[in-house]
């Protein structure tokens, strides 16, 4: 007769997320401003002009949704897939300047736009990976996402002018990242002694 052992609980997560409220004084502005808006394209524009606009901001909105709630998930999956020993060793806070490196390659080739790789860096977090890897990261796909220039910048600017942004722009995710851990140290030496 073979004993199964329990599987161990799972581990808590890395960064303690703070709760936040499905509505802030920042939604509220923004609503007001939508409010606004569209009551002065009503009574400017008229009824047919307003209803157009809402239709297509409807659509626009159901579009979007489902980019987002699809990022969401590719976040959430990641942070349940990826091994939280093998990201803390690779992208970590004791990783160095290496992690840093592999975090800047991972932003300049992975393909999309804000609404996966946020939710990819949220999930990198989550399961281990250091703030400076995590802005490294999010300031190389920012910086020098491959996708990016040959879709669009290539085709505008020229191979020449890429390469250079590329090479000058090369350094500023580490420097990011860098910043970010000397930064992040401070801050948490400074909380811990108060």
């Amino acid at each position: 007769m073979t004993t199964v052992e329990p599987t161990p609980p799972p581990l808590p997560p890395i960064i303690k997320r703070r709760k936040r409220k499905p509505f802030d004084w920042s939604t509220a502005g923004i609503g007001l401003m939508m409010l606004t808006a569209a009551a002065i394209v009503y009574f400017r524009d008229g009824k047919d002009r307003f209803l157009e606009i809402l239709y297509h901001d409807l659509w626009l909105f159901a579009d979007v949704l489902l980019k987002v709630l699809a990022g969401c998930l590719i976040g959430a999956f990641l942070a349940r897939l990826l091994p939280r020993e093998l990201v803390a060793k690779w992208i970590g806070a004791e990783s160095g300047i290496v992690g840093l490196l592999i975090a800047t390659l991972l932003g300049a080739v992975l393909p999309g736009g804000p609404v996966t790789i946020y939710p990819i860096a949220s999930a990198l977090l989550f399961v281990g990976a250091d703030v400076g890897a995590t802005i490294a990261f999010i300031t190389s796909w920012t910086l020098i996402a491959y996708t990016r220039a040959l879709v669009w910048e290539i085709p505008f600017f020229g191979l020449d002018f890429v390469i250079w942004r590329t090479i000058i722009s090369l350094p500023l995710p580490i420097i990011a990242g860098l910043l970010a851990r000397f930064f992040g140290r401070t801050i948490a030496k400074n909380w811990s002694d108060t």
